[in-house]
């Protein structure tokens, strides 16, 4: 987070714009001199010192983990991959949809998507949902058109005709709360022009941007504008793991274990209005999932 701190030396007053960051349980800070005054830009001074510390500290990185995971990639034989591409497609089915109340266990859903073993005295939405999100996520690796509103509402609808033909692929018309969370959505009027907004976005800063940052605030602004009755989550961990994948980065699986951290960081950020927060919860959990691939 960016703050201004003001240093006073004998009857002078020094600004400086300081950012922290928190890695392995210890805070780390870099700073910037701004001057004796205040300077008028000083928005985009916070921006270029957060893009100063993202470069050094975090995205180098992340790209040393996408060339030791291309590299891998190839040495591993097709079958192999297969078979990683499956455990990953199982358990981000299981995470993505226990984070949002399913019933099955992670036993259970690998039983039902690698053995069609169907788990006994479990909801069948429950069941249906497991099917049809693993389908849904190969689908979208397949996908070759760009994120765009369209994208959006098709992956939606796949995930949901079968159990939630009502909201499936529709845009909200009514108000939502978000259970345990401080943070209200937007109203029903300003979801249309928000998410106009956060296309142009989007198209604006998807071939600058870092590809791990762009797929931590792809998911942070859209599920904060929460277009859908329900499956926002969802819809969105998808979409992040679209923009990875398309630009050749390792997908990011959110495990159910970490949901309170996850939660606490999406609130922040949200009420906070500090995409920040939620941006270096997400470094942090990237880095953590892949930390194999800097050794």
């Amino acid at each position: 987070m960016s703050s201004i701190r003001k240093k006073t030396v004998g009857n002078e007053q020094y600004y400086y714009l300081e950012h922290s960051y928190r890695e392995g349980g210890k805070v780390y800070k870099k700073e910037k001199y701004l001057g004796r005054t205040l300077p008028k830009n000083i928005e985009k001074l916070k921006q270029q010192l957060l893009s100063e510390v993202y470069t050094e500290h975090w995205f180098s990185k992340f790209d040393l983990i996408c060339a030791q995971f291309q590299e891998q990639a190839q040495k591993t034989p097709p079958t192999a991959r297969k078979k990683e591409l499956e455990t990953f497609a199982t358990r981000f089915t299981y995470d993505t949809n226990r984070i949002e109340g399913s019933t099955l266990t992670l036993r259970e859903t690998a039983d039902l998507l690698e053995k069609g073993i169907t788990p006994a005295a479990r909801p069948l939405s429950d069941v249906k949902e497991t099917e049809i999100h693993r389908n849904t996520f190969y689908e979208m690796l397949d996908y070759k058109k760009d994120l765009s509103f369209n994208a959006v509402l098709y992956f939606h609808k796949k995930l949901f005709r079968d159990t939630k033909a009502d909201i499936a692929g529709l845009i909200r018309s009514h108000q939502v709360a978000i259970s345990g969370s401080k943070f209200m959505p937007p109203f029903p009027a300003e979801i249309h022009p928000l998410l106009m907004d956060f296309f142009k976005w989007y198209n604006k800063n998807k071939n600058s941007m870092h590809p791990v940052e762009l797929a931590a605030l792809v998911h942070l602004k859209l599920v904060t504008i929460h277009p859908f009755a329900d499956g926002n989550g969802r819809i969105n961990r998808l979409m992040m793991n679209l923009v990875l994948h398309r630009h050749d980065y390792p997908m990011l699986n959110i495990h159910y274990e970490t949901r309170t951290g996850y939660y606490n960081a999406l609130e922040r950020s949200q009420t906070k209005q500090d995409d920040t927060i939620f941006s270096q919860w997400f470094f942090r959990r990237y880095l953590k999932e892949y930390k194999n691939y800097l050794k």
